[in-house]
């Protein structure tokens, strides 16, 4: 790995362990608040999300920042880190452990390289997605710096697929595989990527959601299906505050046909 894929990787590790420790800190302590499209907010949301911004100010001169908590217009750059600085407040604020602090670099417009740090778990994944950039970069997707590879198996009922809250029209009579939902939009689709569940669905995800866990199911084997518009390229000068981006992950592309009549009673 040259030198330029080692500075990515080397700074997503140490700023998310960094900002990690101090939401530990917090972890189950802080109250939340509303903000207009109904999700929550923290202070240790906002904390985190200064801190990333800071951080890739100094270090990666002229890239572009997409974040959750600050600049939800996507910039007119090559390169543009989007970030989810806590995603879970919910189990963050409730003390239930599964939350992540979620990175996504993107040239172009289209994720390449995706780190995703769940600090309770002690769980570091990372991933490199060259798909059609022309970029040359490693390869693989990492659970604390080892190998990840999404599951072969085909459907059935010892088998596990997410759903998000509002997902659950999917549960019909004859669904392959049992449930869980996980609360974490991030982590949802990436224990697809390690082989722990087959799929997942999110219904209204946002590209801070999923920009880093793009790149790592990719690199992992999995299909990502856009139930919508497909989510990258970004475009330069859009809002995308607002805007979700419905999606079905599954472990290969073979089972897609399985879970895609499951589909129409979910709204998106």
């Amino acid at each position: 790995m040259n030198d330029f894929w080692n500075t990515i990787l080397d700074f997503a590790e140490t700023t998310t362990t960094r900002v990690g420790k101090q939401l530990m800190q917090d972890f189950g302590k802080v109250q939340a608040s509303q903000k207009s499209d109904g999700s929550l907010v923290t202070k240790s949301d906002k904390w985190a999300d200064q801190e990333i911004r800071d951080a890739i100010v100094s270090t990666f001169s002229g890239y572009g920042i997409l974040s959750e908590e600050s600049d939800q217009t996507f910039p007119n750059t090559e390169w543009c880190w989007v970030i989810d600085p806590l995603d879970g407040t919910t189990n963050f604020t409730r003390g239930i452990p599964i939350w992540s602090i979620s990175l996504g670099l993107l040239y172009r417009g289209t994720p390449i390289f995706g780190y995703v740090y769940a600090p309770p778990l002690n769980q570091a994944f990372h991933g490199f997605w060259a798909g059609s950039s022309g970029l040359t970069t490693p390869t693989g997707a990492f659970l604390n710096n080892h190998p990840i590879h999404t599951s072969k198996d085909a459907p059935s009922k010892n088998h596990f697929f997410n759903l998000c809250s509002r997902s659950t029209d999917i549960i019909q009579p004859g669904f392959p595989c049992k449930i869980r939902m996980l609360g974490v939009a991030s982590y949802n689709f990436l224990s697809v990527a390690t082989g722990a569940v087959l799929g997942g669905i999110e219904a209204t995800p946002k590209v801070w959601d999923i920009a880093g866990a793009w790149v790592i199911v990719q690199a992992a084997g999995g299909t990502w299906v856009s139930l919508n518009s497909e989510s990258f390229p970004l475009s330069p000068g859009m809002d995308y505050s607002d805007r979700s981006f419905p999606t079905m992950v599954v472990s290969n592309s073979d089972i897609v046909p399985t879970f895609t009549p499951f589909l129409e009673n979910v709204k998106f």
